[in-house]
């Protein structure tokens, strides 16, 4: 009996495995969510078995799915390679979804994507500005930037580079407190700080340098205030609430002014690294890959220049 099997109906297959959701799948494919249903049961009946389990929240593979799932990411990926051969001087076109962290998409990647949108008239960018860690498979993601570590196993990291960090204060809080030459000063002079954390979870404020040996050190200290937010933390810098450990990014306009103040420059944390990640497949399409390869280049550019007003 001939299955008929297309390369659509692989495709949807795939989103709905990939995303363990028929709607997220269909809102990622831009078709109804009852046309997504219809081709996966159209893809069953043709092969004899069923490829999901579903429930009311959610969905998983069959074992039948399982190597069903293993077996079309192959084919897909020749076919996308194979499509790539004639597509070098298309333009792009279709979705992308990416996730950024706020201080990079509003100071560095907002500013020059009119430059990228204009070379592809036909690309739309779904542009997620958040502090917090994504699930970049769970909510359909293309590629996400991370600040940080990344350990999931089944992602697949570029590094990019790394954020210079420093250590920061507002006027009127040094004023209030004095200003430390040495990690010592903290404790001596009552210093506190302003805590970041993107999860409530992480209680224990401290403060972190790197010494000129490359040995790392962490000093408890108190903290009358915690934040979840970027824009948040400076915020409260600025209002003398206490010190903060901050990217140089996002800060310059507020050192130029002396809104804040560098500290204790000669102990401050390590470098946080700079990665675009993306979930692990044979072939990623072409307009994912150069939207990669244009924001590489552009964090490159502004990391290579990421220096501080002198203090």
């Amino acid at each position: 009996m001939e299955t008929n099997l297309d390369l659509t109906a692989l495709r949807v297959f795939l989103q709905v495995a990939e995303l363990a959701h028929f709607s997220r799948a269909a809102d990622e494919l831009g078709l109804p969510k009852g046309r997504v249903s219809q081709i996966v049961r159209e893809l069953e009946a043709r092969l004899g078995t069923r490829l999901f389990q579903r429930t009311t929240r959610r969905v998983s593979l069959t074992s039948d799915g399982e190597l069903l799932a293993e077996r079309a990411r192959a084919l897909l990926a020749d076919a996308g390679e194979i499509e790539a051969l004639f597509q070098q001087d298309q333009q792009l076109a279709g979705r992308l979804r990416v996730d950024l962290p706020v201080r990079l998409a509003l100071d560095v990647v907002l500013p020059a994507l009119p430059g990228f949108l204009a070379t592809h008239p036909a690309l739309q960018v779904e542009l997620s500005c958040t502090d917090r860690r994504v699930d970049l498979v769970e909510e359909g993601f293309d590629c996400v930037l991370r600040v940080g570590a990344v350990h999931d196993p089944m992602l697949v990291a570029r590094p990019v580079g790394a954020l210079r960090m420093l250590n920061l204060a507002s006027p009127a809080y040094l004023a209030a407190h004095g200003t430390p030459r040495h990690p010592d000063d903290l404790l001596t002079q009552g210093h506190m700080l302003v805590h970041y954390s993107q999860t409530w979870a992480d209680r224990r404020p401290r403060f972190d340098w790197v010494d000129a040996e490359g040995r790392a050190h962490s000093l408890a200290l108190p903290a009358r205030i915690s934040v979840n937010h970027t824009d948040a933390y400076e915020t409260a810098a600025l209002a003398g609430m206490g010190l903060i450990q901050a990217p140089c990014v996002g800060m310059r306009a507020a050192l130029a002014q002396g809104r804040l103040v560098r500290v204790l420059p000669g102990f401050e944390p390590a470098p946080l690294p700079v990665r675009l990640v993306m979930s692990q497949r044979r072939h990623t399409p072409r307009r994912v890959r150069l939207f990669m390869d244009w924001l590489t280049a552009l964090l490159l550019t502004h990391l290579a220049d990421d220096n501080p007003v002198p203090s």
